[in-house]
């Protein structure tokens, strides 16, 4: 028996990956525009701080850099693309030229650009329907207070990490709200981003937990997402 004409197969789900950029400050506008161009519909860019070691910089106390962080999001295949194109143009496999890499992204809602519909899906289901990749590395979040992002980064280098970016944010949790005459302040907080293999993933992330006691409530929060591709890392 022949299926009814009227009856349509369910469409195939679009896989799409969000990629970070992170680089100089002022090149930002240069990523979205050579990336739009390669068929990426739209970027948010926010503000960071970089942070490396060279004897001659720390002398001149110029060891922080300011950095852009561009987010964009895309296609699977045209995300791998388009970071293999950034690459080349803005030569990430040379030392302090940026990074770049991309990870997973499990549901999109409000974004109309993109015709991913899989709101009856749970996280699970996608997960699996996925697969596993072979991922070389893993990018490490760290939420902290303002202040401490430093030794966040101090505490990582220790346990095997080669550097961090450090993004300013701002807290609203319950653990976090202070009182100053009656009146509720939400403090600044400070989110440091580390791309690590996955091999020192572990001890990393185990390093900042006891370093920073995250464990304890108000400390902060640390969450781990895989690196699908990475450029300019060493």
């Amino acid at each position: 028996m022949q299926a009814s004409p009227n009856k349509q197969e369910h469409p195939s789900k679009k896989e799409l990956e969000l990629i970070y950029t992170i680089v100089n400050f002022g090149l930002g506008s240069k990523i979205i525009k050579f990336a739009k161009h390669n068929g990426i519909l739209g970027a948010t860019v926010f503000l960071g701080k970089g942070t490396i070691k060279n004897r001659i910089l720390e002398f001149f106390d110029l060891t922080d850099i300011r950095k852009e962080i561009v987010i964009m999001i895309s296609e699977k295949l045209i995300a791998y693309d388009v970071l293999e194109k950034l690459n080349k143009e803005f030569h990430f496999n040379k030392p302090n030229h940026g990074i770049a890499f991309s990870i997973p992204v499990l549901k999109l809602l409000g974004a109309r650009s993109f015709s991913c519909d899989e709101t009856n899906s749970s996280i699970n289901d996608i997960n699996e329907s996925r697969g596993a990749e072979n991922r070389m590395y893993n990018a490490i979040f760290t939420i902290v207070d303002k202040g401490k992002a430093e030794s966040v980064i101090e505490t990582a280098t220790k346990a095997g990490s080669t550097g961090g970016t450090i993004i300013n944010a701002r807290g609203s949790g319950i653990h976090e709200t202070q009182k100053l005459f009656s009146m509720e302040i939400e403090p600044e907080k400070e989110i440091v981003l580390i791309l690590a293999k996955k091999e020192i993933t572990d001890a990393i992330v185990s390093s900042i937990r006891k370093e920073l006691q995250i464990d304890e409530p108000g400390n902060g929060i640390i969450f781990i997402q895989a690196v699908n591709k990475a450029y300019g890392l060493y």
